[in-house]
């Protein structure tokens, strides 16, 4: 594993981010990290042209945020 270049790189980030979101007992972090995660997913999958794996990581991306934004304006 000598040779690993950067986008290679993003999509082990991304993959260890989402992994370990399902290690959070609190739901926010976890949908925090996870969004992280799959935000790095989205463009790991548009660099090595994936489309079908970025379309599913910004729609879950686009949950995430949702979730996240109506559970905080209830704070508000």
């Amino acid at each position: 594993m000598g040779n690993i270049n950067l986008v290679e790189c993003l999509g082990y980030l991304a993959s260890v981010l989402v992994a370990i979101s399902f290690l959070m007992k609190s739901i926010n972090k976890l949908r925090f990290v996870n969004m992280v995660g799959g935000i790095c997913f989205v463009i790991y999958a548009v660099t090595i042209n994936a489309i079908p794996v970025a379309l599913i990581n910004l729609f879950t991306v686009c949950i995430n945020v949702y979730y996240l934004t109506k559970k905080l304006s209830k704070f508000s």
